[in-house]
């Protein structure tokens, strides 16, 4: 026990889990009853990926983005995907400026730090493709220059699961840009009636206005640089690895977790680790992030499709079937 004590105290977290906490307190102003989608977005910003929330309309979606936002005092855009979106009403254009007789880089909406993108599945794949460099390079190339984005660099992308005309299914390969996929579910009746109360209060004032800033970006930066000190074993990458590949030669999965996925585990564990106070990875950090971080990357069979079999279930089935590192 005192070895282990000993073992924790190796990185300082007590920064970092003070403004998580202070995090979650002013964001429960306004969010009630969210507390698993909160702490997924917290750790995704954590491990520096992009996440993708997906749920009816009128779960708070939106509101979430944008209050986590506020609450790290930071460069936010947001972008409404439309049909009619160009790729560079997102990344920017060039133009010719009179005054100095001289083309000039006009940035985009996605030179921001937190890039909240509604509605992502609103655009055609060319407008969507815009998304890919920047997203997994953190960087745009235009007319053969190169422009980084902000730094910290997440995008926060929602869509509707059963809106379906009008839309553009997103690619496999634009999907596995995302570190998670959220699926945010209706609130329960006694969560539903405190959402009724907050509104209430609030009267005439934005509940987005009661919620304050709690850290600046330069904070988020270094506590991203924490995360990548965390401590996992050995086993553990085999464990990760034993998961991912069980997806490849799964009788119900058409398509298999790429090695990225296996990246986005370890990366996204180190994050729950740390909001967990510890500066060690466990193998329940691993199964907590295991479902966010493959529901989108693959693709069950035909057959299972037909028969209602949902993807939770074979994930959680492969889990249940790889050993659990002592």
């Amino acid at each position: 026990m005192e070895n282990e004590k000993l073992f924790k105290n190796r990185i300082d977290l007590s920064q970092l889990n003070k403004a998580i906490n202070d995090i979650k307190q002013e964001l429960s102003k306004v969010i009630v009853g969210q507390n698993n989608f909160i702490e997924l977005i917290i750790t995704a910003i954590l491990a520096n990926g992009h996440v993708l929330i997906e749920g009816v309309p009128g779960v708070a979606k939106t509101l979430t983005a944008r209050l986590i936002s506020k609450v790290i005092d930071s460069n936010f855009s947001r972008i409404q995907f439309t049909p009619d979106l160009m790729p560079s009403d997102i990344t920017g254009t060039t133009i010719f400026n009179n005054n100095t007789s001289e083309f000039e880089f006009r940035e985009g909406p996605v030179f921001a730090d937190i890039v909240l993108i509604d509605e992502i599945n609103r655009s055609p794949a060319k407008t969507q493709a815009a998304l890919f460099e920047v997203m997994e390079e953190r960087k745009i190339t235009i007319d053969g220059k190169t422009y980084i984005p902000g730094n910290p660099f997440i995008v926060l992308a929602t869509q509707n699961p059963i809106e379906h005309e009008g839309t553009y299914r997103l690619p496999e390969a634009q999907l596995d840009r995302f570190l998670f996929k959220i699926n945010v579910d209706y609130p329960n009746k006694e969560d539903e009636i405190n959402i009724l109360l907050n509104h209430h209060k609030a009267l005439n004032n934005k509940l987005i206005d009661t919620v304050s800033s709690i850290i600046n970006k330069s904070e988020i930066i270094k506590f991203q640089e924490t995360i990548k000190q965390i401590h996992i074993e050995e086993k553990l990458f085999k464990y990760i690895v034993e998961i991912v590949q069980n997806t490849r030669k799964n009788s119900s999965i058409f398509l298999g977790a790429s090695p990225r996925a296996s990246v986005n585990i370890m990366n996204a564990a180190k994050a729950t680790a740390a909001i967990n106070a510890r500066d060690f990875v466990s193998p329940e950090d691993i199964k907590n992030v295991i479902y966010p971080v493959l529901n989108h990357r693959i693709i069950l069979t035909s057959e299972k499709e037909m028969d209602g079999t949902e993807i939770k279930d074979v994930i959680n089935n492969i889990i249940s079937t790889v050993e659990i590192p002592r």
